[in-house]
């Protein structure tokens, strides 16, 4: 029986007011239709999340941030979007796809607006959070669609479109970022999701259908706080040990808890009689392999956009259109991304994921040795990420979509949105603190600044570039080349500890994946919902379609 099929008359289920039969051929008319919408709502996440990269530099100079506040206008957005998604897909499972989707992009613009006002680095901090939790509503609810209105042997199709659009989000962020920083205040990246938003919606409401899993068990909310409160205080060491160094008591204190809660929640989850997930999908190979090689190329994706966004603009001293032109090498993923599906039925999952991060691993060992004067070598270097990228992410979706049982698609999907958040915050965190501290290590003396310009020269190569320019002069450029050569010693050890990462990923790939998955497209594999070639699929309940 599927998941949406509709109760049988006298079981006793409450059927919602105003609903009415959707007949499946119709929906799936428009499908494409649908999945252009889904599309639209996913690019808003990627397009906000890259044109705040390229208002970092802005933001710091006006509100004087320290980079730990910068890691965190960027963490909290991510922290709260992966430790969110586990609940939010079941939320989705139960109460309507279509419904979170909607709610979703509703909270994602109203806290867009006030982030665009905020007063401080605090207020803006807190604004992204709500972002975050918005972010978490919309994403679980695009690929639990996908399945809903797709045939399993067009999924795979779908889902490499899905996950290009997420990769559009690549250049189209810095660029239009670029735009409207240079000719408005950097408030402007966020107004900008507001026409995004108003499409998406009206697309929804009038395109998508409704559907949710009739025979929810109920929400695992002791999971979901386990997850959330595990995750926050993680990150929360991670970046904190940028400021407080690794061996500061705060740091190691927050490492041991967020590993106990986490640890907390796996014990839950296998013992609690209504888990957000089967207790068996993660020793699925194929789903636990795939959500390993998304979480690893979201760590070097996140962690190196967050190291060259300073270089482009402190180092090289680009404006931030120019920069983010530059980053259009990183385009490279909107190639990849359609071929990805095609190389996995004549290769095999195995090899193309582990090809990608293999090409991901290069990219950053490039990046490592990055000029200073020049930036030709980053800009091959994002190139050859995009590539790798473009490869693995769709590869390892489809994979995970496929494993998550048919009652469980949007918590199923949740699991690959939260993997690609989480290894972002974890990339951020842990390349920023890589940064801060190679950063300062290199640093000459400063004993002959004063106390306070001396701290804030330290803390990062934005702000050793205004202390640098109110000095002005010859000392004022030799602070400036001296703070340049300190985050070029950083930028090195950050991207090759991201290389590290990857290639473990790559390796975690060769040893865990499957060569072949059971079947193309998600829902093969006796898993999803798979339906044989001419048969009729169960009729649906559904809401304002």
């Amino acid at each position: 029986m599927n998941d949406r099929a509709v109760a049988p008359p006298g079981s006793g289920v409450p059927h919602p007011p105003k609903e009415k039969t959707v007949d499946r051929s119709t929906v799936h008319r428009h499908r494409w239709q649908i999945l252009a919408a889904l599309c639209l709502s996913l690019l808003l996440i990627g397009l906000d999340h890259l044109i705040l990269n390229m208002a970092l530099p802005m933001i710091q100079k006006d509100f004087a941030s320290t980079g730990t506040e910068m890691q965190w206008i960027v963490d909290s957005y991510t922290l709260t979007f992966g430790g969110l998604l586990l609940l939010c897909g079941s939320l989705a499972d139960r109460f309507g796809r279509r419904l979170l989707l909607i709610l979703g992009m509703v909270v994602f613009l109203a806290f867009s607006l006030a982030a665009a006002f905020s007063t401080d680095a605090a207020m803006l901090i807190a604004m992204r959070a709500a972002m975050g939790a918005g972010a978490a509503m919309i994403m679980p609810a695009t690929l639990a669609i996908i399945k809903d209105v797709f045939p399993a042997e067009e999924q795979a199709k779908a889902i490499g479109i899905w996950a290009g659009s997420a990769a559009l989000g690549v250049p189209l962020g810095p660029v239009v970022g670029g735009f409207l920083l240079d000719n408005f205040w950097w408030g402007s990246v966020f107004l900008v999701n507001a026409p995004v938003v108003v499409v998406a919606l009206l697309a929804a409401a009038f395109l998508i259908p409704e559907s949710r899993n009739r025979n929810h068990p109920g929400l695992d909310l002791m999971g979901a706080l386990l997850s959330a409160a595990g995750l926050g205080v993680l990150v929360y060491g991670l970046v904190e040990a940028s400021r407080n160094g690794w061996t500061d008591s705060v740091t190691l204190v927050s490492l041991g808890v967020g590993a106990l809660l986490m640890a907390g929640f796996v014990v839950w989850e296998r013992r609690t009689a209504h888990p957000m997930l089967a207790a068996g999908l993660f020793g699925d190979s194929r789903f636990s392999g795939s959500a390993m090689a998304v979480a690893a190329v979201s760590f070097g994706m996140f962690g190196s956009l967050f190291v060259l966004t300073q270089y482009l603009q402190f180092v090289l001293a680009y404006e931030p259109l120019d920069a983010g032109v530059r980053l259009l090498a990183a385009a490279t993923m909107m190639i990849a991304a359609p071929l990805s599906p095609k190389l996995v039925e004549r290769l095999g999952l195995k090899a193309v994921v582990t090809a990608g991060l293999v090409l991901l691993t290069g990219a950053l060992f490039l990046t490592s040795g990055a000029d200073i004067g020049s930036d030709t070598q980053v800009i091959w270097s994002l190139a050859l990420f995009g590539l790798g990228m473009g490869l693995t992410m769709p590869a390892a979706a489809d994979a995970m979509l496929a494993a998550a049982p048919s009652g469980q698609s949007g918590a199923g999907a949740s699991v690959t949105d939260a993997a690609m958040q989480v290894g972002g915050a974890f990339g951020i965190a842990v390349i920023g603190s890589v940064l801060a501290n190679s950063y300062r290590d290199a640093l000459p003396s400063l004993g002959q600044l004063p106390p306070e310009a001396a701290t804030a020269v330290g803390d990062s190569v934005g702000a050793a570039s205004a202390v640098a320019g109110s000095m002005g002069g010859e000392p004022g450029r030799r602070l400036l080349d001296a703070a340049n050569d300190a985050f070029m010693a950083g930028l090195t050890d950050s991207m090759l500890i991201a290389a590290g990462v990857t290639a473990l990923g790559a390796l975690v790939a060769v040893v865990v994946l499957p060569r072949r998955t059971p079947g193309t497209g998600a829902g093969a594999g006796g898993t999803a919902d798979a339906h044989p070639a001419g048969e009729k699929r169960p009729v649906e309940t559904a809401r304002g379609h």
